[in-house]
């Protein structure tokens, strides 16, 4: 989906929470078209998981625990990158591009 297109359906699903007065569980491999909105994240990697705000969990030393291996999150121009090596043999998968995220957004 283009930026444009995820934009606009970010909103629309956030205009319903508000005017609802309920949460959401939004499942997504980009965390960024949502990040303004999210309240919590649910991060899963190798098994294991941590929870929190977008703070709380995206960092470059709680990813790098879950991974078990170097991460790297880096903020630009209110966006975030995932950087990591990818490794031969790792047990598990790690590449240069972010791993599912839940966030929840109240």
């Amino acid at each position: 989906m283009d930026l444009h297109h995820q934009q606009a359906i970010t909103e629309l699903i956030r205009r319903q929470a508000v005017e609802r007065d309920t949460s959401v569980v939004f499942v997504t491999h980009e965390i960024n078209p949502v990040i303004e909105h999210v309240d919590r994240v649910l991060y899963f990697a190798r098994g294991q998981h941590r929870i929190g705000t977008v703070d709380e969990v995206m960092r470059s030393s709680v990813l790098s625990e879950l991974y078990d291996a170097p991460v790297d999150v880096i903020e630009h121009k209110g966006r975030l990158v995932v950087m990591a090596e990818h490794l031969e043999g790792h047990h598990g998968h790690l590449s240069a591009e972010a791993r599912p995220q839940e966030g929840i957004i109240r």
